[in-house]
């Protein structure tokens, strides 16, 4: 076998502080057309060295290396990768690319927040919301499906088909293509924009776990993207068997999607409910390892006017509460067309808030964030989708016709 590797990986640097992803070369057209190993664990990393000619025991270390490129120093073309060899580089290109998915649309909110929408494949997109100036710097809200089954009655995206899970690797490139808008290559720069991953984008995280845990593994890798798991929230809507689960093979932060303090209500607008109730859920809560006033549950609370925002609701949000390390946050309705609900008067919303806080929790009203691009919580929906109903609707009226 010829010398694949120019030198040993423990004594060659990556020489990346002055090769930002930005002047690396684009991949060829024809890298559409080959598999891209960005976004990879470190075992489907090595797999595919060992498909490109190494031994098992070569490919487990050399992954390392094209790990590191890929995921720290972000480049998009194998010949950047300078302590690789050339005839890996040449086999590693002839068979496969660094590319990202295709960005269908990107777009710039008035405050900042930016959106995209990216193609996995035929009739299959996601959205992707980098939101800045939250938690320590800016959060990035990703899709672990496409579509939704939950049917949440405030959700805009509950509104679209469930098409498929996401795989790991399709979830981890959706960082990689915000780290690319940014600029924050490389992975460990200072005072980096985007610090914080939460799974609260398109789809029920719990019912894609196993996918979901391989894209934090590959998130939270201290020599790649290099996120660490405190700073990385996993939204459920309640799944309750999958909760502590998730707990135990990620180490993430729980986030709640609660938005009800009654069965009766909650059975309504998180239908899920009617699996999983309120006294299942929260025991699957209380089961959470390492629940602590530094590893805190969060739960999302969207106002609704008239529905769910009374103040004696606020004081039962408080019993529910009770004995579990948490903080609420208050979502004013982000509204969308065609729904039958108003969001709450912003005096109600800081009444409400002020019972919580008086009980001993942090009760942050969220403010609502690129909503002129359909960007803010609850309103993702892919435009394909959008798009294809009114085309359908379109093809209907003409046969009419």
């Amino acid at each position: 076998m010829p010398q694949l590797f120019e030198s040993d990986p423990m004594k060659t640097a990556l020489d990346i502080q002055h090769k930002p992803a930005s002047e690396t070369r684009q991949p060829p057209a024809a890298a559409a057309e080959r598999p891209s190993l960005a976004g990879m664990s470190l075992p489907a990393l090595g797999a595919a060295l060992e498909k490109a000619g190494l031994t098992q025991k070569q490919a487990r270390m050399r992954a390392q290396q094209v790990r590191r490129w890929l995921h720290h120093a972000g480049v998009q073309d194998f010949a950047a990768m300078t302590n690789i060899s050339k005839a890996m580089r040449s086999e590693l290109g002839a068979n496969y690319s660094a590319a990202r998915p295709e960005i269908s649309t990107h777009q710039l909110s008035r405050d900042g927040t930016q959106k995209w929408l990216i193609k996995f494949g035929p009739g299959i997109e996601a959205e992707t919301v980098f939101i800045p100036a939250v938690a320590k710097s800016g959060a990035l809200c990703v899709s672990s499906q496409v579509g939704c089954t939950l049917n949440c009655t405030f959700c805009h995206t509950g509104t679209q088909r469930l098409v498929r899970n996401l795989t790991a690797q399709e979830i981890v490139t959706q960082v990689l293509i915000a780290r690319d808008a940014l600029g924050e290559w490389p992975a460990d720069m200072e005072n980096r924009q985007l610090s914080n991953i939460v799974f609260m984008g398109m789809g029920e995280p719990l019912y894609n776990l196993d996918n979901v845990s391989e894209a934090i593994d590959t998130l939270a890798d201290g020599e790649g993207l290099s996120i660490g798991r405190r700073r990385i929230t996993v939204s459920t809507a309640g799944v309750a068997p999958k909760i502590p689960e998730l707990g135990a093979r990620t180490g993430a932060l729980l986030a709640i999607s609660l938005h009800a303090v009654r069965d009766d209500l909650r059975d309504e607008i998180v239908p899920i409910n009617r699996k999983y109730d309120l006294q299942t859920l929260f025991e699957a809560i209380k089961a959470y390892p390492g629940l602590s006033n530094a590893k805190r549950v969060t739960f999302e609370y969207v106002m609704l006017k008239g529905v769910n925002d009374s103040l004696a609701e606020a004081r039962d949000l408080v019993k529910l509460l009770s004995r579990i390390p948490a903080k609420v946050n208050l979502i004013p309705f982000n509204p969308w067309p065609g729904t039958i609900y108003d969001c709450s008067e912003p005096d109600r919303i800081e009444a409400f808030a002020n019972i919580l806080n008086r009980a001993g929790y942090a009760s942050p009203i969220r403010r609502p964030r690129g909503q002129d691009i359909f960007a803010a919580c609850g309103q993702l929906r892919s435009d394909s989708e959008k798009i294809s109903a009114a085309a359908k609707r379109k093809a209907g009226l003409a046969l009419q016709a």
